[in-house]
């Protein structure tokens, strides 16, 4: 009597968490799935924008895979930019976090003025605002000749633009370094002070403790890190003058794909690339997913997953 008594609160219950969630159901569904399956669709077909949508199976792949020599091209420039930024990155997010982590005084203010770059980072101003800086004639030029050097153009010089986009990336550390200041401080002092007793150095400590107990908090910035940096866009869009310039070094993966489906208004073409980023994020977080049980360490499981 009370289990049938209770089906129509619990029916209740369960028609108010729908109620709730309807918002982000809708959302999902209409902003995120409907799309993707509208995506996908055609990335198959041949379409322009100005007529109805012509189906051509997986042509698309085929040419991308077989003919275009630009894809090739943008994808290594996203590889080395992705292999080159993450690491520089969550590196120099991990310094400054721990040198954060020694108890100063006022930490919270120099928490949020690290953070502001990555708040930033990602918009239009601060990408015009590093191309002054690397212009011939900008901020570093005028600091080099101080020392009487004469520095490039560095935004104008292909073999040197990606290394100003790589420094914009590495100066938006503030989220990754906000997560690893939190996780430095889930680490027992007690370890470090056992440590200190039985002769380990800093070093000792930092590869020994510091490293195996923050991996799931630098398993957690790593894939983060690297699925933003493949989504590159708006740092070479701006600096590369929405071309890709200078002679192609900056045509980012994300560039190539703008250019096909806004400029030439090839949206089958630009879905069928969407899609292979898509593959290509699944494969590199897959394998990260697979080996982090060699190096991720869980509380006491010093044996990994």
């Amino acid at each position: 009597m009370m289990r049938n008594s209770s089906k129509p609160l619990y029916g209740q219950q369960n028609k108010t968490a729908y109620l709730f969630l309807l918002p982000w159901l809708i959302g999902f569904f209409c902003l995120t799935l409907g799309p993707m399956i509208a995506s996908l669709y055609l990335s198959m077909t041949k379409f322009n924008l100005l007529s109805s949508a012509t189906w051509t199976g997986l042509s698309n792949y085929v040419q991308i895979f077989s003919e275009d020599d630009t894809f090739r091209r943008s994808l290594w420039l996203t590889f080395y930019y992705v292999f080159l930024s993450v690491p520089l990155r969550l590196a120099f997010a991990l310094l400054v976090a721990m040198a954060l982590n020694k108890g100063i005084r006022g930490l919270g203010i120099y928490r949020t003025v690290y953070y502001i770059p990555s708040l930033l980072g990602g918009s239009v101003a601060i990408a015009i605002v590093w191309r002054q800086i690397f212009d011939g004639s900008g901020l570093v030029n005028q600091f080099l000749s101080w020392f009487g050097i004469t520095g490039p153009s560095w935004i104008a010089h292909p073999d040197y633009v990606i290394y100003t986009i790589v420094t914009l990336s590495i100066w938006q550390f503030g989220s990754a370094m906000v997560i690893f200041l939190a996780g430095l401080k889930q680490i027992p002092a007690d370890l470090y002070e056992a440590s200190g007793v039985d002769g380990a150095g800093k070093l000792r400590q930092f590869f020994s403790i510091t490293l195996p107990m923050l991996s799931p908090v630098i398993f957690f910035n790593l894939i983060m890190s690297m699925i933003n940096s493949f989504q590159a866009f708006t740092p070479a869009y701006v600096i590369g003058d929405g071309r890709g310039g200078p002679l192609d070094a900056t045509m980012f993966y994300t560039l190539y794909l703008y250019l096909k489906g806004f400029s030439y208004f090839d949206m089958g073409y630009a879905s069928a690339l969407a899609w292979i980023m898509l593959g290509i994020i699944g494969i590199f977080t897959a394998v990260v997913f697979l080996t982090s049980k060699f190096w991720v360490f869980y509380g006491d499981n010093q044996e990994g997953r």
